[in-house]
């Protein structure tokens, strides 16, 4: 792996964890009543990789984030769910973005990997707490995850846009 890549993975997953940490002082439940909501200002970073850098790349910063982020201020059953929702909205980012500008745009793919996102975690609960009333909560997360991914949608956007005014390539 080059250092300037290798650099830039460092970054992004660093960028992420602070990320995901400045979610959870500012809890999004407070304001929207449904419980655990977060914004998935995270997925930005990740929505990032996948546009700039390899798609392993995107895998590895994915991980090390949810790891380390766990570690700092999770636990156990957050990294399994958090991983769980972040891998298949991964997979369901990268398979659109093969059609981005055809049928999507990179708005389209930010509100799917959301709502995979929440579909994700929400099979991970049903396995880890071993009951189907889980996915009664579903709806409500699939209903937050279009204004959601909008706003991680159109953050991502503009730091591409930013990224290719200073010239940016990685």
């Amino acid at each position: 792996m080059k250092t300037k890549r290798l650099t830039l993975c460092g970054l992004l997953t660093g960028l992420a964890i602070v990320l995901s940490i400045a979610e959870r002082l500012f809890p999004l439940d407070a304001v929207i009543p449904v419980p655990g909501i977060k914004l998935g200002l995270a997925n930005v970073v990740t929505l990032f990789a996948l546009t700039q850098l390899r798609v392993r790349d995107a895998f590895a910063i994915l991980i090390c984030r949810v790891v380390l982020a766990s570690l700092l201020m999770g636990s156990i059953t957050a990294m399994i769910f958090s991983l769980t929702g972040g891998l298949l909205s991964l997979l369901a980012m990268l398979a659109l973005l093969h059609a981005e500008g055809r049928f999507c745009s990179l708005l389209g793919i930010s509100v799917v990997g959301a709502a995979v996102h929440n579909v994700g975690q929400v099979v991970a609960a049903v396995f880890w707490m071993n009951t189907g009333a889980v996915v009664a909560y579903l709806p409500f997360l699939l209903v937050m995850s279009v204004p959601l991914g909008l706003v991680t949608g159109l953050t991502c956007s503009a730091a591409l846009s930013h990224m290719k005014k200073i010239n940016f390539g990685a």
